[in-house]
């Protein structure tokens, strides 16, 4: 019987830069800090919390700044990749904890890598989930994603570059608007293969129009959804959006770590049908180059974006398995 994903959960906050952290806490035992992507919260971690803490983990799942319970610094570059590490370091720090190993999804991979790269003293292992890492460098964002848009669409994170655009397409129908994202980018309720593709914008539309309707999927409850849409209505979606808006300023302050490889025992799981995945396998081709330390990389078939809700039992047992190799 699965252990009810919300029993002996702790909640609390703690002092960071941005002010306060929201986290929730279950186990004890060595730390796996839990960091979430776009656009969710410490809840997307639900499944995995009994899980870490059963397998003799103090599993613990933030608000990364700028949702949920956690502060909302008015200013743009309050987002940047460097603030965001520096989060993860206070929550450590006041847990009492020397290092903990650290764990995220969609922007969180990418949070959980920067920690990992710029404080391997304190991280001492990462898991990447659907984002694959890849190494500071290459050309400036904003031109990668001009070039993905082409004449005809824009690409949604070009989308959601400009300060009040997106917002005003979610915030009068945040529920709705989730609920079609989270459709869009799950396996089974995504549009069909030569469908228009979710991840653009036609010029003068809204990221919306290419979502699905009237469906939700399977790992989403009507419960679970209103835990979510209760969250952004209450907070509002511009600090979610803030970390795209500081894509360029994090190429710029991580030039001294251009190319630069994570030596830690690593592990990526991604899903087969995640875009994250297939325009990025270039990237998880370039792992042993990039990751020397890679225990594993797992696609799993027939899954999309929202991996660890999509799969949860297959994502608990490759965390675990992979966690008690580094109590050895």
């Amino acid at each position: 019987m699965q252990p009810e994903p919300t029993a002996e959960l702790r909640h609390r906050t703690v002092e960071a830069p941005a002010g306060r952290l929201h986290l929730v806490e279950q186990g004890t035992g060595p730390l796996v800090l839990l960091v979430h992507g776009f656009p969710e919260s410490w809840y997307s971690w639900r499944r995995q919390l009994p899980a870490l803490a059963a397998a003799g983990h103090r599993a613990v799942a933030i608000d990364v700044r700028g949702y949920g319970r956690s502060s909302k610094p008015e200013a743009i570059d309050a987002y940047r990749m460097l603030d965001l590490v520096e989060d993860n370091l206070a929550v450590v720090r006041a847990l009492g904890e020397e290092n903990a190993v650290v764990v995220g999804h969609d922007w969180g991979s990418s949070i959980a890598a920067a920690s990992a790269l710029l404080h391997p003293e304190v991280f001492r292992a990462v898991g990447l989930l659907s984002v694959p890492y890849a190494p500071p460098g290459g050309p400036r964002p904003s031109e990668i994603f001009a070039q993905i848009g082409g004449l005809e669409q824009e690409f949604y994170v070009s989308y959601f570059q400009e300060p009040g655009r997106a917002e005003a397409e979610i915030e009068p129908d945040v529920r709705g608007w989730l609920a079609g994202f989270y459709a869009a980018l799950s396996a089974d309720t995504m549009p069909a293969p030569g469908e228009p593709d979710p991840h653009f914008v036609t010029h003068g539309g809204r990221l919306r129009d290419r979502f699905p309707t009237g469906v939700l999927p399977a790992w989403l409850s009507e419960d679970d959804l209103d835990v979510y849409a209760g969250e952004f209505e209450r907070t509002g979606i511009t600090g979610a959006l803030n970390r795209y808006r500081n894509m360029g300023r994090d190429w710029e302050e991580l030039v001294p770590h251009r190319g630069a490889p994570i030596k830690q025992p690593s592990l990526f799981i991604g899903g087969a049908l995640d875009a994250s995945t297939t325009w990025m396998s270039d990237a998880i081709d370039a792992y042993p180059t990039t990751l020397p330390g890679l225990s594993a990389s797992h696609l799993l078939d027939g899954c999309g974006h929202w991996i660890q809700q999509e799969r949860p039992e297959e994502v608990n047992r490759l965390l675990t398995g992979w966690l008690a190799t580094l109590r050895g």
